[in-house]
């Protein structure tokens, strides 16, 4: 039976390639020049700092268009609250990967309301999505990519005919 994989995760490698990027735009910058800024990748949490908020809200904006250009989904992104203090500011963008069990259930739920003849199930981090006929996965995958669809940064894997 034909079958497929929900999950959500991003190419560790292309966001170390975004985060150069964006370090290497911030320093050509004319409205960055002379500051202090830069962007630092630690495992899946980019760490931003910059001499004012308002410069943290341009940079996390050049962070977004560098990931998007790396072919990753901006949805990933989870930006905390920064901290402001001293000479420095600071904010923390966690990149999420995987799905969690909230987020899990809010797939398979949105997919049984659809009335569409497949088995969604929770793998773990993944929801798994079984069906007799390939049209069926398709218009599930439609279903997610479309406006009814979560607010999540969602890749289809592992199809199997």
């Amino acid at each position: 039976m034909p079958s497929f994989d929900i999950v959500s995760e991003f190419d560790g490698h292309e966001a170390t390639n975004a985060v150069d990027q964006a370090n290497r735009e911030i320093q050509t910058r004319f409205d960055f020049r002379g500051v202090d800024a830069s962007f630092r990748l630690e495992g899946e949490v980019v760490h931003i700092e910059a001499e004012a908020d308002f410069q943290l809200q341009q940079m996390l904006d050049v962070l977004r268009n560098r990931l998007i250009a790396r072919g990753i989904d901006a949805r990933c992104m989870d930006p905390q609250e920064p901290q402001l203090g001293g000479v420095k500011a600071r904010q923390e963008v966690k990149l999420k990967q995987g799905l969690e069990a909230v987020e899990c259930k809010q797939v398979v739920k949105l997919i049984k309301e659809s009335k569409l003849k497949v088995q969604a199930q929770i793998q773990g981090d993944k929801v798994r999505v079984i069906g007799k006929k390939r049209d069926d996965l398709q218009a599930v995958i439609a279903l997610l990519k479309g406006e009814q669809g979560p607010e999540l940064a969602l890749q289809y894997n592992n199809f199997r005919d």
